[in-house]
């Protein structure tokens, strides 16, 4: 299956001749706030309200990436147990300026979830999918070379008004020196080989 580009809110995921035949035809996916593929098997989003699971069933995810203290709800528990969707919850505190702490540590144990390729397909979210989700996402592109000014051009179209310079200083000066050896099959990166870190 691939994810397109889409202008709105609605989506539809081109389902095979059985799962259309199945449901009586397309059926009308509504993916959550701030939805993006990062990569092959790399997904990104605010947070996933009920609305949109029968969208999320159709990535077929085998991981959540869930980067808010707060517990997760129990409908979100009971959807992703009953697609057997693993869910990896990285507690950081939602920061706003000049009172910053991003932890770099609690970035560092979410990157190795979200390049163990056996996660994948994976939905990295915290509640907008705009800070906390882009500074993971802005080292993800760190270690897959992109260019400080891409990295934040890609911050900035899902921050929009709410970017912010501290967030952008942690993807600045995140190293990413001891995750060389992180495996790097991302669709993106394949042209490079782990010698070219």
């Amino acid at each position: 299956m691939t994810l397109e580009s889409y202008a709105g809110d609605v989506h539809t995921v081109p389902q095979s001749e059985n799962s259309t035949e199945e449901r009586g035809g397309g059926e009308l996916f509504v993916p959550p706030l701030n939805f993006a593929m990062v990569d092959n098997g790399i997904f990104r989003s605010g947070f996933p309200e009920p609305v949109s699971f029968s969208f999320l069933q159709s990535l077929r995810l085998r991981s959540i990436i869930y980067l808010c203290p707060e517990a997760y709800p129990e409908v979100n528990r009971e959807f992703a147990k009953s697609n057997g969707i693993q869910v990896f919850q990285f507690g950081i505190e939602r920061c706003k300026e000049p009172f910053v702490n991003i932890p770099d540590e609690v970035i560092r144990e979410a990157l190795q979830v979200l390049l163990d390729t056996k996660n994948h397909p994976v939905l990295i979210h915290c509640k907008s999918g705009k800070h906390r989700t882009g500074c993971l996402v802005g080292c993800v592109r760190k270690i897959q070379r992109w260019c400080l000014s891409s990295i934040f051009d890609e911050y900035q179209r899902f921050a929009a008004a709410k970017a912010r310079i501290s967030d952008q200083r942690f993807m600045e000066l995140f190293d990413i020196s001891n995750l060389k050896h992180s495996p790097l099959s991302f669709s993106c990166s394949k042209r490079h080989t782990h010698n070219d870190y």
